[in-house]
């Protein structure tokens, strides 16, 4: 399989609809570019004002629609919220894939887990990721976006953990080794992306990515 089918098929299985082609019919085709005009803002939103800036009301403003308009793609705020979420964790996933094949073609397959985890890396900077952080904190404390956002954040990584071993086929005979490294950089990068601000980017945070890669490939070599 190529490393292009390998994509589509792992983007295909985290958001269904990827890879469509837009509406045949004109004003469908206006009313999907105006929706995710909306989804954009509302990631803009998240990103710049947290969660409590991720309105129907911003959003229209931002994107100069009538109240109207707004309501007609999105009843109600959690409507919205939940368009949002969807897509931010469709993004993350492809921004990595991206970042990791580009690497690998770049620098061949010899240092796999150090790619990997430099991919990751990369991913979690992303304007998605961001977007990812605001829910996943607002989610702690808001039970209506919990019950929008848990049950998304399961299931893609269900979807992540039954699709990876096509993006890392080198570890097929380490599957149980496998998911672990994969929430094991996953928890691990979010707390140094956290931590970022007080360790900064220089050599500090250089020695914990290498400390990462080493740990997953110790995980590897001894499974």
């Amino acid at each position: 399989m190529t490393i292009e089918a390998i994509q589509q098929r792992i983007l295909k299985a985290m958001h269904p609809a990827h890879g469509e082609g837009p509406p045949e019919k004109w004003q469908q085709r206006k009313s999907a570019q105006t929706r995710e005009r909306l989804v954009e803002a509302g990631i803009d939103c998240l990103v710049e004002n947290g969660f409590g800036g991720l309105t129907t009301a911003a959003v229209a403003e931002r994107c100069a629609v009538s109240r109207g308009a707004m309501h007609h793609h999105f009843a109600t705020r959690m409507e919205l919220v939940s368009a949002v979420v969807e897509i931010v964790f469709h993004r993350r996933m492809r921004t990595f894939l991206d970042d990791y094949f580009t690497a690998v073609a770049d620098r061949g397959e010899e240092e796999l887990i150090a790619v990997a985890c430099e991919a990751h890396w990369q991913s979690v900077h992303s304007r998605e990721y961001a977007a990812y952080l605001e829910l996943a904190v607002a989610a702690r404390v808001d039970a209506e976006l919990a019950d929008a956002f848990i049950p998304a954040a399961r299931r893609y990584d269900e979807v992540w953990t039954s699709e990876m071993i096509e993006a890392f086929p080198q570890w097929s005979a380490h599957w149980d080794a496998m998911k672990l490294a994969s929430d094991f950089t996953q928890a691990a990068q979010m707390g140094m992306l956290m931590l970022e601000p007080v360790f900064g980017r220089d050599s500090r945070m250089e020695r914990m990515q290498a400390l990462l890669a080493n740990t997953i490939r110790q995980l590897y070599e001894s499974d």
